[in-house]
């Protein structure tokens, strides 16, 4: 059975055929990557299963349903975070009818669900940080100049698997590493790499043979796949074993560590929020919040007045 436009001027569905055409309308018409294309369409199909399960139409849908909408995902056990992402779905599709002319925004000003934004890995302290950056000093020198890139420039592992040599450049006296950075299309971002993080990768390079400008900044010495591009999962890999190797063995210590590390180290360094959103490459400050909420909770525990107690009574 095809979409029926109604005496409303209403598309309405009553087959998964009909499911099927609204949602691949919506999702040709999303002015967005790819990637995101796919996410969107699981997430809308998901509350497209949701509707039938219930009983309901489209066409039938109030602001009502679509709250209940929102504690059924919680109730599934989604995070808050997760379920935010299935109602963002939701909302730019009821955009889109509305612009279309196809049902009204009965979406609009439904929440996503209230979050506390709190990492669940943990970022090192200074004195594990010196462990860990001394320990580099007897790897071999890829894993040297990998350490010291993530825990010192708070790169994330795809933009360390994405780098080339031709990415490292010179410009207003400085070194940069340019970035192809998350949700970006181009390498239009930079860290700046400082003598301590651009030695032991210039060790590292001038020991390869055979190495252009678009080289992998990283490649795997494995004998299935040598010379090609670093994975993540082996950059995840390395950084794991070597945290470890101080003691930190543990779920929340991984390689994404160490980029809470550089924004923890330069907050703890007198460093502003404006500081670790250059340095990490957030859009938004509020993300770089988070780290000043760290900063001073580490340093509640630090000087908790609670052991003035201890000394008074």
């Amino acid at each position: 059975m095809e979409l029926v436009l109604n005496n409303n001027n209403n598309l309405s569905f009553e087959t998964a055929k009909g499911v099927v055409k609204i949602v691949n309308w919506f999702i040709a018409e999303l002015d967005v990557k790819e990637s995101s294309k796919s996410t969107y369409k699981r997430q809308i199909r998901l509350f497209f299963r949701w509707v039938g399960e219930v009983g309901h139409k489209l066409s039938q849908l109030t602001r009502i349903q679509l709250i209940e909408y929102k504690k059924a995902l919680l109730g599934s056990g989604k995070s808050s975070l997760t379920a935010g992402g299935y109602l963002t779905a939701v909302r730019k599709f009821y955009e889109w009818t509305e612009a279309h002319k196809l049902y009204p925004n009965i979406a609009k000003g439904i929440k996503s669900p209230k979050r506390i934004q709190k990492f669940k890995k943990q970022a090192l302290t200074i004195e594990k940080s010196k462990e860990l950056v001394k320990l580099a000093e007897d790897l071999p020198l890829r894993d040297k100049a990998l350490i010291n890139l993530l825990i010192r420039g708070g790169l994330r592992t795809i933009e360390v698997s994405r780098a080339n040599i031709e990415d490292i450049v010179y410009q207003s006296g400085e070194r940069l590493l340019m970035l192809h950075r998350k949700g970006r299309d181009e390498k239009d971002k930079f860290i700046v790499l400082t003598d301590k993080v651009y030695q032991p990768i210039k060790d590292y390079l001038e020991s390869r043979i055979e190495v252009t400008p678009e080289t992998p900044l990283f490649v795997s010495s494995s004998n299935n796949s040598k010379g090609e591009r670093l994975s993540t999962r082996t950059i995840s890999g390395i950084a794991k074993d070597n945290l470890k190797e101080i003691g930190l063995d543990s779920k929340a210590f991984t390689a994404h560590s160490l980029r809470h590390t550089t924004a923890t180290n330069i907050r703890r360094a007198g460093g502003s929020l404006e500081d670790i959103q250059q340095v990490l490459g957030h859009e938004s400050i509020t993300t770089s919040q988070i780290y000043d909420r760290m900063y001073r909770e580490e340093q509640r525990i630090k000087n908790a007045p609670e052991r003035l107690l201890d000394t008074f009574i």
